[in-house]
């Protein structure tokens, strides 16, 4: 049997609902990564500041920290298409806000920008907080669009919609702004968001409704029921601490600066590559990732996609020739899609329905904030010792963390999806043969009597077997107790 190599596109083909909301969210998530340039451009040509331009993401972090859990228990708890109507409905108004202000700031009070700045970081952090509610929800709808054997290519479908709106989103911003100017952008995200509403819709009303599963608890309890679940659940705590292994010793973006300085001469266009590079190497492996569905020990790969990881980081760090540093990079951003992909499935799959907003949130605080923290990380030891040193370092821990991992969390280690199209099915148990079939005696026959009527009543086949022999003598003697 052929292994399929692309993108496994079943799920688009035989669900519309899965369809439809996978396509909303594409394209919401473009208009989406058309503000993130935006807005960074708008601070920095207001202030001509790094530092401002790097707050924006600790306004994005913070509000998406403190709202996430939060809003995964308040998914578990009410209906979740009125749900994600609503935050959906508040991040459109959000993005009509953003496209205001940047209409005023652009057109009425030239030279007058720095004074917006506090309304932008307002805006930002509302929008931050809206998608921590609202990115969560969607995600848990997907388990009961498709059967579970289509789980994992509708996880490879979404990082396929990710890596294209990252590479994609960025370069159609900076059309758009040369034609239309930032207001452009922000114009784009608010209708975008017509996608979103598209793809939610329509959904079927049983994989959106609130389900009473329990008594309703606190809402911090509720949190914290959650957390305990994925605490005590072996597979899932693997797959969490797996991740953040990875983002938080990993992923060195913050040095990437200091490193194109020092081995390549500082050029801007080198720097542009590093990124690219990811992305790339990402987008190659998202659309070549068919063989993900027929991935039963998702936890092993896991762990091994992370390896790859670590690994290709520390080669970037000691590379001094461009061209093996971009291809370390595209190995990268290529594991990255793995270990997204395999994480994703493992969620979802393990997860029970009554807590799949919590662990869904508590996922996506994960994926969205280890790569801030990692930055932080990699920059405070990079100025405490070299570049160098804090990007080696960091890769050859994430291999050490993820090998550490495996031997902590065996249960982790040797999980095996039994869903997937590769796994061994179950051997069937072998068939119990057939009792002999004897006649029931009346009470009263004489002696002897029994044997002699099942005889007469059996088949040929029958009378030759021992088991039957033995069945007849058992009947001529409860005919003899009964006399």
């Amino acid at each position: 049997m052929g292994v399929r190599l692309l993108t496994d596109i079943t799920p688009l083909r035989e669900s519309p609902a899965f369809r439809r909301l996978w396509l909303g969210s594409t394209l919401s998530l473009a208009g989406g990564s058309m503000t993130s340039f935006a807005i960074m451009l708008q601070v920095f040509d207001a202030t001509r500041s790094t530092a401002a331009t790097g707050a924006i993401g600790v306004v994005t972090l913070v509000p998406m920290l403190v709202v996430a859990l939060p809003g995964g228990s308040l998914a578990d708890r009410v209906d979740k298409r009125g749900l994600i109507v609503v935050v959906t409905a508040g991040q459109a108004a959000v993005s009509a806000l953003l496209f205001l202000q940047a209409l005023l700031f652009l057109q009425a009070l030239p030279g007058r920008g720095a004074g917006w700045l506090w309304a932008a970081y307002a805006l930002v952090a509302a929008q931050s907080a809206l998608g921590a509610v609202n990115a969560p929800a969607r995600r848990t709808l997907i388990p009961a669009l498709l059967p579970p054997a289509q789980l994992p290519a509708a996880m490879a479908l979404n990082r396929v919609a990710f890596q294209v709106t990252l590479i994609a989103g960025p370069a159609l911003a900076g059309l758009v702004t040369g034609a239309l100017g930032l207001k452009g952008c922000y114009l784009a995200d608010a209708v975008s968001f017509a996608g979103a509403f598209y793809g939610i819709g329509r959904l079927p009303a049983a994989a959106t409704a609130r389900k009473d599963f329990s008594p309703q608890r606190a809402p911090l309890a509720a949190i914290g029921s959650g957390l305990s679940f994925i605490w005590r659940d072996k597979v899932l705590a693997g797959a969490f601490l797996a991740d953040v292994n990875a983002t938080f010793f990993g992923l060195p973006l913050a040095l990437f600066p200091a490193i194109n300085a020092l081995r390549f001469g500082g050029d801007p266009r080198t720097l542009g590559l590093f990124s690219a590079a990811i992305g790339v190497g990402g987008m190659v492996s998202a659309a070549a990732s068919g063989p993900v569905g027929r991935v039963s020990r998702q936890g092993l790969a896991m762990l091994v996609a992370v390896s790859v990881w670590g690994a290709a980081f520390a080669v970037f760090a000691v590379s001094s020739a461009l061209w093996l540093a971009l291809l370390a990079l595209g190995v990268a951003g290529a594991a990255d899609t793995f270990t997204v992909v395999f994480r994703g499935i493992i969620v979802q799959r393990v997860t029970p329905e009554e807590l799949r907003g919590r662990v869904n949130a508590a996922d996506y605080v994960v994926g969205a904030g280890g790569g801030q923290l990692g930055s932080l990380e990699s920059g405070v030891v990079g100025a405490l010792t070299t570049p160098v040193i804090s990007a080696l370092a960091g890769g050859l821990l994430t291999v050490a963390g993820a090998l550490v991992i495996g031997a902590v969390l065996p249960a982790f280690a040797s999980y095996r999806d039994t869903t997937t199209s590769g796994a061994e099915p179950e051997p069937p148990e072998p068939p119990q043969p057939e009792p002999a079939r004897v006649p029931q005696v009346p009470a009263g026959t004489p002696a002897g009597t029994a044997g002699t009527l099942a005889w007469r009543t059996a088949s040929p086949r029958a009378r030759r077997s021992r088991r039957y022999q033995r069945a007849v003598d058992g009947s001529n003697e409860g005919s003899k107790r009964r006399m």
